[in-house]
């Protein structure tokens, strides 16, 4: 059973949620100024004098700075003396809170204002902040620096450690022509092609993000393994074409609301036939190892309403499940939490 706050608790906690914004851009100007690193770099600790003389940061930031992460417990502080804590380290050096972290600064930040107006209009109104799309899906090819950087990194970085075992359990059976629906930069498949020498592959995704996968192709040499098919997955008169062996959604199915998923994979059952395999990779919320991997995961649903396309959120693996069984699929394998990564791979096929 979790701990009953005191009142006194209590209300120090909703100070935390109150002053947030503030504490996490104080995060962010410590490492972006160089100071946490310095600090870090002497682990027996360093007098705050000492820290303004090496930093080119005047003493009234230094001080600032760190009476902030001292509160946060980024960095302890005993008789002028400074130390990076293991949260500071963790802030410094882990690359899951890195790439979260500029995620958060670059892309979501200004647009997390307009929670309450996306939450109304069903709108990523957020997204003004960034450019003038109705989704930022058209915009991803073209998005400004660091946003567009800090994007890519956020994505690849929740999928590219499941490849590894998604491939062989994908490539278990020898499929000879894949789908990659809502391919993106093409990253999987050329993953598909490194695997395995024989596989064809059909990129679907819209016009702007087909661009950038086949340039990326053209670039690797595999335009003779590679096929593009430009397709909106909103307009329902737009169909998936038929000859798959395997129809892959990967990190594709959480961009939408569960309507919308609904009627995007009875357009992959129309194309699917008795012997397609339809593999979905997800991150599943709660069905995570440890609380840090749920905890962001339950955020990036904030994303997809301020900033993505106002609709869609991180799905409970049975939530999915259930909308793959209304499309007309059903699930004949689960497979957890693959490799090291926070994904889950439901293996479907059409209903007998």
């Amino acid at each position: 059973m979790k701990k009953e706050l005191s009142a006194i608790e209590a209300k120090y906690e909703a100070q935390k949620i109150a002053f947030g914004p503030m504490y996490f851009q104080s995060v962010v100007a410590l490492r972006d100024l160089g100071i946490l690193q310095y600090i870090s770099e002497n682990r027996k600790g360093v007098s705050i004098a000492n820290i303004i003389e090496n930093v080119n940061v005047s003493e009234y930031g230094v001080t600032l700075l760190l009476e902030a992460a001292e509160i946060l417990g980024v960095v302890e502080i005993e008789h002028d003396i400074v130390r990076i804590s293991k949260i500071g380290f963790f802030l410094l050096k882990d690359e899951m809170t890195r790439v979260n972290m500029n995620f958060m600064k670059d892309v979501c930040y200004l647009g997390a204002s307009h929670m309450t107006e996306s939450i109304v209009n069903g709108k990523p109104e957020g997204l003004k902040e960034l450019g003038n799309w109705p989704t930022i899906y058209e915009g991803l090819s073209i998005l400004p620096e660091p946003a567009k950087t800090s994007w890519f990194e956020f994505d690849h970085y929740y999928s590219d450690n499941a490849f590894p075992d998604a491939l062989k359990i994908v490539f278990a059976k020898k499929p000879k022509m894949l789908f990659d629906i809502g391919g993106n930069t093409g990253k999987w498949s050329f993953a598909c092609c490194d695997h395995d020498a024989d596989v064809r592959i059909k990129i679907l995704d819209l016009p702007v993000q087909l661009n950038v996968a086949r340039a990326n192709a053209t670039e690797r040499g595999l335009l003779d393994r590679i096929d593009f098919h430009a397709i909106n997955l909103l307009d329902t008169t737009q169909k998936i074409p038929q000859g798959a062996d395997v129809i892959w959604m990967s990190q594709f199915l959480d961009c939408f609301s569960k309507e919308q998923i609904v009627a995007i994979l009875e357009n992959a059952f129309q194309a699917a036939s008795e012997n397609t395999t339809l593999y979905i990779l997800e991150p599943f919320f709660d069905n995570q190892n440890y609380p840090a991997a749920h905890y962001s995961l339950v955020a990036t649903s904030l994303y997809f309403t301020i900033m993505a396309n106002g609709n869609s959120k991180m799905y409970r693996i049975g939530v999915m499940k259930e909308l793959v069984c209304q499309a007309g699929f059903e699930v004949v394998n689960t497979y957890p939490l693959i490799g090291d990564s926070y994904h889950t791979i439901l293996e479907c096929r059409k209903k007998a």
